[in-house]
């Protein structure tokens, strides 16, 4: 592994002046914008590769407009990121509605209380171009909704951001890793997002739907969780023709680190033989909460 092949997830909430530490993920913390960036500088010092940045709103409401207007938290952490580190670091931003609907879902719903893939897109779009104009580099469409890549290149391109590059959560599967993460976005979802995430129990539609979204344009593909589709990933990672990257969720972190909290298992060790196992599963790059700390052990 090198530094360069690592990606640090962060956290921004609107409203505080100091960073809020999170019980179900030890070390990690809610950001105010000065802790984001000197956070964000610190992994840019160290050699890590990419920041990815999620926005936890102080208003939500049922289509999640803080995610498009230009000083919603997202996009206001978005610049300060990109002005403080943006030449040192890729600047990376989470494209979904879950943080910011007060349903917690990564759409809109319709009349029946189903997510509106269409309709969602229509917001996908917009909120594209806020993140490009805020100084995001790569987008990172996690939603999960059809014909998201296609709606976005198409909505980037058309306003000359031909060079944004997206990223797609292409096999994002409806885990149960993801428990901790819901606490560090605040997320207001009650049910699940089995109508549009993967089942965790069909392998190909993870490659089939990798593969959709290259043909659409995608210029990363993901594999979500990580540490449980390894087998997905090698898939992936066989068949793509762009790079492959892999996320070490919430859950995959907060194991760990209660286990080794406990003296049940080498803390270090087990980070590092999970983040090389992900490696060598096929991943280019690794989304973990321990890039920065693990970037300075390889340094």
């Amino acid at each position: 592994m090198h530094p360069a092949e690592l990606v640090l997830p962060l956290f921004v909430r609107e409203g505080v002046s100091e960073p809020l530490p999170l019980g179900s993920m030890p070390g990690i913390l809610q950001h105010s914008i000065d802790s984001l960036r000197r956070t964000a500088a610190e992994a840019a010092e160290a050699g890590v590769g990419g920041v990815m940045l999620f926005g936890v709103p102080e208003v939500r409401d049922a289509t999640g407009s803080a995610s498009c207007r230009t000083d919603g938290i997202l996009n206001v952490a978005t610049e300060a990121v990109a002005a403080e580190v943006g030449d040192a670091i890729v600047v990376q931003t989470d494209l979904c509605l879950d943080e910011f609907t007060d349903h917690g879902h990564c759409g809109v719903l319709d009349a029946s209380g189903a997510v509106d893939n269409d309709a969602t897109l229509v917001i996908y779009r917009e909120m594209a171009l806020a993140q490009a104009r805020a100084g995001s580099q790569v987008l990172g469409l996690s939603g999960m909704m059809d014909g998201q890549v296609a709606a976005v290149r198409d909505a980037l391109d058309g306003e000359g951001f031909h060079d944004t590059v997206i990223m797609a959560y292409s096999a994002k599967y409806a885990s149960a890793f993801y428990g901790p993460f819901r606490e560090a976005v605040d997320s207001q979802l009650t049910g699940d997002r089995r109508s549009y995430q993967l089942d965790p129990g069909n392998r190909r539609e993870g490659l089939r739907e990798a593969i959709t979204d290259i043909e659409e344009g995608a210029d990363i593909v993901m594999v979500k969780p990580a540490m449980s589709y390894l087998d997905v990933l090698a898939d992936v990672a066989a068949a793509s023709d762009v790079p492959v990257w892999a996320y070490q969720v919430s859950g995959e972190y907060s194991m760990i680190e209660a286990a080794a909290a406990h003296g049940w298992i080498d803390r270090n060790r087990a980070i590092e033989e999970s983040l090389v196992g992900i490696k060598r599963a096929g991943a280019d790059a690794i989304l973990t909460y321990w890039a920065t700390e693990v970037a300075g052990w390889l340094k």
